[in-house]
């Protein structure tokens, strides 16, 4: 009796292996120094920083476009820029900030009012800052022939 296995599982199989090693280049620490430093100027998000869940939050929007970037690298191998490689995932990067921007806005509860925008922009730079962090990891991995 043999096991029968799709491409699907494979495919799967081998980019869970890939996340899973690109992810052991990230830590706890630098997740929470990035935080701080583009949400804790804010009035408004260091109150809601004192909820349990919004830099978990956080945290998981930022592995999510780490990830991403790390998985766009293998076209900046090839010799695209990294805003070319960028406008590639644009439709992930939005829907990223959006989501993270949403989030804070759920709770803030109307208290968010000249804030939105500054917000909407500091979702989009942290967005941006762990994209890139992880496309230049993955390029590095490709060189050294890591992936």
């Amino acid at each position: 009796m043999t096991l029968i296995t799709t491409f699907e599982d494979k495919r799967r199989e081998k980019q869970l292996k890939y996340e899973k090693s690109v992810l052991k280049e990230i830590s706890v620490k630098d997740l929470k120094e990035q935080v701080k430093r583009l949400f804790g100027s804010s009035r408004l998000l260091t109150s809601l920083m004192n909820h349990a869940g919004i830099e978990e939050a956080c945290y998981d929007m930022a592995i999510e476009a780490y990830l991403l970037g790390a998985h766009y690298s293998h076209f900046g191998t090839s010799g695209e820029t990294a805003t070319a490689v960028q406008h590639r995932c644009k439709e992930e990067l939005t829907h990223f900030t959006n989501t993270l921007y949403h989030f804070f806005l759920y709770w803030a509860q109307n208290e968010e009012g000249i804030y939105s925008e500054s917000l909407f922009y500091s979702c989009e730079q942290y967005i941006y800052s762990w994209w890139m962090e992880g496309f230049q990891n993955g390029r590095k991995r490709h060189k050294l022939r890591l992936h």
